[in-house]
């Protein structure tokens, strides 16, 4: 099956060099030069994957972002962001983003990302582990997480996550009080050919800890400085439930 691309970007020399390259790849790529148009093509029409550059005329890529996923499209979107802009990654992943590639880049590894994020948006990754038994529930104090539905409730409160804080909670939780270093969580929640770096798996940490203080007493996400993160709860309240 041949996947459709959108690429949203205004520089032409750049939007060029991405579609010659990624239609070399046998993918479908559609190019939009302007923000506004570039969104309008995401919410009428499918597409397998979205590259969208942040700096945009008409509409920027942040606010492009926040259209899309509010209208509910669950597009992966691998960001173009500038070397050594820190705040626009952290803020793109905030926003939505999958992914993110720094200008400049070459053509391997922009190849390599799309393939990465392709992989796991259509499950392949999934796919290629051993199928285990599913669970049905884990209960952990007040938190309650239902892996088969990608559903949280803390407390008896629904807590509203984004699919990879939600992939972020659920290996914590299958460990609970257990140290998992930040080169684990990415292998389990990015996979192992995931290039991005570890400052991805620490905006999904921060993101998620926020959300679990609705009821700090019963769960928090403490950080061991240097490795990395492990789920803490009130542990006469621990109870598992398999399904």
């Amino acid at each position: 099956m041949t996947h459709r691309l959108l690429v949203i970007e205004d520089e032409p020399t750049l939007s060029r060099l991405l579609s010659y390259n990624l239609s070399n790849e046998g993918y479908e790529v559609t190019v939009e030069e302007h923000g506004q148009t570039g969104c309008d093509a995401a919410l009428k029409s499918e597409f397998d994957l979205i590259l969208l550059d942040l700096m945009l005329p008409g509409m920027n890529g942040f606010e492009i972002m926040s259209k899309l996923r509010s209208e509910g499209v669950k597009t992966p979107i691998v960001i173009l962001t500038a070397k050594n802009a820190e705040e626009e990654v952290v803020q793109g992943l905030k926003s939505g983003a999958d992914d993110y590639i720094t200008k400049p880049f070459g053509v391997a590894e922009l190849l390599a990302r799309v393939a990465a994020v392709l992989r796991r948006s259509t499950g392949q990754d999934e796919r290629d582990k051993p199928q285990l038994q599913p669970e049905s529930q884990i209960s952990l104090g007040e938190l309650a997480i239902y892996p088969e539905k990608y559903e949280v409730t803390l407390g008896g409160e629904h807590i509203t996550l984004r699919p990879k804080e939600f992939e972020v909670l659920l290996y914590l939780a299958r460990k609970p009080g257990v140290v998992m270093t930040r080169d684990d969580l990415m292998n389990a929640v990015w996979g192992f050919d995931y290039i991005g770096g570890q400052r991805t798996v620490d905006v999904h940490v921060s993101s998620l800890r926020k959300k679990l203080e609705l009821d700090p007493q019963s769960v928090h996400i403490d950080s061991i400085r240097g490795v990395g993160y492990k789920l803490v709860v009130n542990k006469k309240r621990i109870a598992h439930h398999f399904g």
